[in-house]
């Protein structure tokens, strides 16, 4: 690739050959050593992926009962309102994702949504949906419920609503909402002291009562009278839609190919299926206490969307107020106001923001792709600009390992262009990370009561000693600044996330 500092260094050549063995006592050896090796990797890595509450409460075998879905606790605990859960994964613009997914299920199905914390990143994984490989919603809401515990251990539990600011939607009563920290303390019956203290023994009365509770809603055991509904359709078999009439029970534009159907063993369809008529009013599901999904994640896919396809562009006006209300959840005012800081007191120019993915997954075989589109962007701010052209650049890719890259091209040419970044350890990332802390936003929301007794209890002991991913936040927050534009990575749910707020305008708000 040609940048406008000249042709780039030719790539590393790659290793010669190694000449193979052909003592036929050695090959023999080496191969049952691997296939010994090979199964050992297999059971180890199998075992590693079943969630730990499924493996160590498998033992429990016939009849399972559930102390928190008899009708009188329900009714006394959880107050007669009906629920949704689902399970988050993957990285935190994914889960944001799901968020807006899950605000627009509970508004459609009149249901209390239970807002999860924010997982680590790809704590949780889901798999691939357009391959047909991926967790079942059991599979993926028993990690979920196993991670969030384990957050909560170890003080690192923050809300959705700690980091996203859902004011609007609570406060115009479009959504109802309750912190996961008190849903559960509720229906697990565990006291939201123990429940955030990190003193969760595993052989206590709580941490047995949490493993229930965890076995109950990932539906395991499947539906469970009045208490429990588990969607267990997912993106394999089923694409939600919402009042798209003539549409519902049509097998969907996308479905697996005939080469992936006998490799997979695939047998079953996608259908297109009406959220409303399948979980709403009339269904077996709308008077059930709790609805829990599995993933809420979506994309468009060669023409249809992976899982959930509720549009703006809907004909209905009832659809477009719904998806108008969730379109772009902004971050809380801590995060925007570092972000505007640092654009203003550090960068201090006009500045282009570029968000380069380039270790994760799929990212990290087009880095020079990635590299191209920032090149083009510099190139043409060159002919317009005197001096040197401001860029903050936002990457997975360590500052250590910038050199013989692009990146370290242009660190090196201060003349041309100056870069700005984030360090975890920058001021400007420490102190939002004590604001949000302290602000615990996420707390503040809720449409169950809380005791007075619960309000300091969630005060005194549910405020994280850590809050992850502000980097992250910050640098979104800068890169929604930026006056000379955005270059993000085609295919990066984060560059989806900048553009958005961009589009809203979220920095001048």
């Amino acid at each position: 690739m040609n940048s406008f500092f000249g042709p780039s260094r030719p790539g590393p050549k790659p290793w010669p050959n190694r000449k193979k063995q052909t003592n036929k006592s050695a090959i023999c050896l080496c191969s049952v050593s691997l296939l010994a090796i090979l199964f050992l990797s297999v059971f180890f890595i199998t075992y590693s992926e079943i969630p730990k509450s499924i493996f160590s409460i498998s033992a429990f075998s016939g009849s399972v009962e559930f102390p928190q879905c008899r009708s009188e606790t329900l009714t006394r605990t959880l107050l007669g309102q009906r629920f949704l859960l689902y399970a988050p994964h993957s990285g935190f613009s994914n889960q944001l994702s799901e968020f807006k997914n899950a605000v627009l299920m509970s508004i459609i199905l009149n249901r209390t949504l239970v807002v999860p914390p924010v997982l680590d990143h790809h704590a949780v994984a889901l798999g691939s949906c357009p391959k047909f490989r991926v967790l079942s919603p059991s599979e993926v809401r028993a990690s979920v419920w196993n991670h969030s515990v384990e957050l909560l251990r170890s003080g690192r539990y923050v809300s959705m609503g700690d980091v996203v600011d859902i004011s609007s939607l609570v406060s115009s009563s479009a959504v109802r909402v309750i912190d996961f920290r008190y849903f559960a303390s509720l229906l697990c019956g565990v006291d939201l002291e123990t429940l955030c203290s990190g003193e969760l023994a595993e052989q206590s009365q709580a941490y047995d009562s949490l493993r229930q509770c965890g076995y109950l809603l990932s539906g395991v055991r499947g539906n469970v009278d009045k208490c429990l509904y588990a969607v267990d359709e997912d993106c394999r078999t089923t694409v939600w839609t919402y009042r798209k009439g003539g549409s519902d029970g049509r097998l969907d534009s996308y479905q697996a190919d005939e080469k992936l159907k006998k490799k997979k063993k695939i047998s079953y369809v996608r259908r297109r299926r009406d959220v409303y008529k399948a979980l709403g009013g009339g269904s077996e599901a709308e008077s059930v206490a709790i609805l829990a999904f599995g993933s809420l994640f979506t994309a468009p896919y060669k023409g249809s969307e992976l899982y959930i396809d509720i549009h703006k562009s809907s004909s209905v006006p009832e659809v477009k107020s719904l998806i108008e209300k969730v379109e772009f959840l902004p971050f809380v005012r801590e995060i925007m106001s570092a972000g505007k800081r640092f654009a203003t007191g550090t960068i201090k120019e006009p500045f282009l923001c570029a968000q380069l993915r380039l270790l994760d997954g799929q990212f990290k075989n087009h880095q020079e792709g990635t590299f191209m589109g920032l090149n083009q962007k510099l190139e043409s701010l060159s002919l317009k600009n005197p001096g040197p052209v401001h860029v903050f650049v936002m990457t997975d890719l360590p500052e250590s390992n910038w050199t013989g890259t692009y990146l370290g091209d242009l660190s090196r040419n201060s003349t041309k262009v100056k870069l700005h970044f984030l360090r975890e350890q920058d001021e400007v990332v420490v102190r939002t990370e004590k604001e949000l802390a302290s602000a615990a936003h996420g707390q503040k929301f809720g449409s169950i009561p809380m005791s007075l007794d619960s309000i300091k209890k969630m005060q005194k002991h549910c405020s994280p000693q850590k809050v992850s991913n502000v980097q992250l936040y910050v640098e979104e927050a800068v890169c929604s600044c930026a006056s000379l534009g955005f270059v993000g990575t085609a295919g990066s749910t984060i560059a989806d996330s900048v553009e958005m707020m961009r589009k809203f305008n979220a920095c001048s708000s």
